[in-house]
């Protein structure tokens, strides 16, 4: 039996626009979905992977308690664009043996892992 494959990455944000915009500074494309009624939302698909921002509803669909981690190729310029997008960073950039490390929150709370290898 063949390993399942990860294709699907759902967040939700309060303000899905900022969230958006964090996101872009990765690099991420994203562009605005509606599904019949469904509320409106930001989708990204690339490499397999459909990676979308959906609006909060209540403190029940919180998502936040889900890490995120990317690949980057220059961690230290990309982590003051993502403090200017409303990041936070909680373990500054560091060679690790995974490559140059930080963990940063986004604008909503999610902790996003960065490695640059």
């Amino acid at each position: 039996m063949a390993s399942p494959t990860l294709n699907l990455v759902v967040i939700r944000s309060p303000d899905i626009d900022k969230s958006a915009a964090f996101y872009s500074a990765l690099g991420i494309t994203f562009s605005k979905h509606s599904h019949g009624t469904g509320p409106e939302h930001y989708v990204s698909e690339g490499d397999g992977v459909t990676f979308e921002i959906y609006p909060e509803i209540d403190s029940a669909s919180a998502t936040t308690a889900t890490r995120l981690g990317f690949k980057v190729t220059d961690l230290d310029v990309l982590l003051p664009i993502l403090v200017e997008q409303g990041g936070r960073i909680i373990s500054p950039a560091k060679d690790s043996p995974w490559g140059r490390r930080a963990v940063v929150v986004d604008p909503t709370g999610h902790k996003v892992e960065l490695v640059q290898q």
